[in-house]
């Protein structure tokens, strides 16, 4: 399970733009805490401390503690909208979460062994990453902070799949659950051959190869037509 945050928060007014604007002027974020048996809550953060905790990527993919007014509540953050210009905050969504139901929600691929890849290291092949997060289904208690993806082995030319993740107890990828013909099996990773570098005296020569052809294509031309006529 991934390491626990908790938020500090207080209850704000419902709405009105005037209140929100107040709000991030004394450096909280306007946010919503909504789902379960429960209504929507909103909710006012401390602006740097969201922004610090977003820098971390776990914070992203773990239960959250919610505490408003000495109120805890487990959640997950579900969205965020940044300022498009400025480096900022504008609002926050959470979701409630319940420790007996199922949740899902995407999550990092981090790829292990890129520099050891095989494919890489004997034949100078290059990675190429397909996807890089993952859907996944479990219970609050089993979420993972991300998913890994051993490619040590993978050679030239070769691919791993969504059926190739080894994933923690108590947790699946939404798109296999019910995918008997393996139709959303897609590749992950490929190691794809190296790119072949064309130095420029090759380029030269080859257009000067083309120059000659021509040449001797209208010089040819040219001798058929005077013998025609």
């Amino acid at each position: 399970m991934s390491d626990q945050f908790e938020l500090i928060a207080r209850v704000r007014a419902r709405s009105g733009t005037n209140l929100v604007r107040r709000l991030r002027r004394e450096g909280d974020v306007p946010a919503v805490l909504y789902g379960g048996d429960k209504g929507n809550v909103h909710i006012a953060i401390n602006h740097d401390v969201l922004f610090h905790s977003l820098e971390k990527e776990e914070f992203h993919s773990a239960v959250l503690i919610i505490n408003t007014d000495g109120n805890k509540e487990q959640a997950i953050l579900r969205d965020v909208q940044r300022h498009p210009h400025k480096i900022s905050i504008l609002h926050a969504d959470f979701q409630r979460v319940d420790e007996k139901k199922t949740l899902t929600m995407p999550l990092p691929i981090h790829f292990i062994g890129e520099q050891d890849c095989v494919g890489v290291r004997t034949s100078g092949g290059i990675i190429s990453h397909l996807i890089n997060d993952v859907e996944i289904s479990c219970l609050p208690g089993d979420l993972p902070e991300s998913i890994e993806l051993d490619i040590t082995h993978l050679d030239l030319n070769e691919s791993l799949h969504l059926s190739d993740i080894k994933l923690p107890e108590g947790v699946s990828i939404t798109t296999l659950m019910h995918d008997e013909n393996n139709e959303h099996d897609y590749a992950v990773v490929s190691v794809l051959p190296p790119r072949i570098e064309i130095e420029p005296e090759d380029v030269v020569a080859a257009e000067e190869e083309l120059e000659t052809d021509a040449e001797d294509s209208e010089e040819t031309t040219a001798d058929e037509k005077s013998s025609d006529g």
